[in-house]
């Protein structure tokens, strides 16, 4: 899983680590670095803005080619997309800037950001707070579609696909923004999407669906929520994506971004 659940909150882990990497940051600047506060305070809010940026900017022409489908995609800043080394490289230039007249606070800074940089890498790699895969395989479940078909979701490894599994609701506003790319990569060949709505009656699906002109080939139905029990999904939107005999591949908790779908069916 790459989110928690705080409350009614939806916690991307990414983030939480990246957050709290920066206070450490922050807390050892100021035990060691022997600043003034003024120009401790200049070069730590410029160092987490241009951070900012500079891995935006890396991940996005990393990405180029799922980007250039829909540029402006590259100022949704609130969605996932940041590059670490990009960040930290744009970080240390704006190091060597704001304390130019500071040799050895400098030196030091420089030290603290890439080893907080570097923490941060490791923590998203190895995801400390995060759990394990709670399905190995597609699950032995029979769920409806919207016009009252059984279908059993073991089933879909016939067809020889890539298959993704999300989890979605009307009411959740990240599960809307994301069902068009996902009605586009189910006209990928190769790959089969199924969306399943959770915990919802037929009318209000159906009339969402209808309205936003998405057709998919496989649009179910789980009234009593069964797959995000299963799936063990901090919240919604939760996407399973399972290779060919049905095994798990990834998970990804929120909203998926072109550029996660093509790394998912490109790899």
């Amino acid at each position: 899983m790459n989110a928690i659940a705080l409350g009614p909150l939806l916690i991307s882990l990414p983030r939480l680590y990246a957050v709290g990497c920066a206070l450490l940051l922050l807390l050892c600047a100021r035990l060691l670095l022997g600043l003034p506060r003024r120009a401790q305070q200049r070069w730590f809010l410029g160092l987490v803005l241009i951070w900012l940026v500079g891995a935006r900017v890396g991940h996005v022409l990393l990405n180029m080619e799922s980007y250039s489908v829909a540029p402006l995609d590259a100022l949704k800043v609130w969605q996932p997309g940041y590059h670490g080394l990009w960040g930290m490289i744009a970080g240390l230039a704006w190091t060597l800037w704001a304390l130019r007249t500071r040799l050895l606070a400098m030196g030091g800074a420089m030290a603290l950001l890439v080893a907080t940089s570097s923490l941060w890498l490791v923590l998203v790699t190895v995801s400390p707070l995060g759990s394990h895969f709670a399905v190995d395989t597609l699950p032995e479940v029979t769920l409806e579609d919207v016009e009252g078909n059984k279908m059993a979701l073991s089933s879909l490894t016939d067809s020889g696909d890539l298959i993704i599994v999300n989890l979605w609701a009307t009411w959740c506003p990240p599960c809307l923004r994301e069902m068009p790319l996902l009605e586009e990569a189910d006209q990928r060949d190769g790959v089969s999407v199924v969306v399943v709505n959770q915990g919802e009656e037929l009318l209000p699906l159906v009339r969402y669906l209808a309205e936003q002109q998405l057709e998919f080939r496989y649009a179910l139905r789980d009234p009593s929520q069964q797959l995000l029990a299963l799936f063990e999904a901090p919240g919604l939107p939760t996407s399973v994506l399972f290779d060919r005999q049905g095994n798990t591949l990834d998970v990804h908790v929120g909203e998926l971004t072109r550029a996660d779908l093509d790394r998912w069916l490109q790899d």
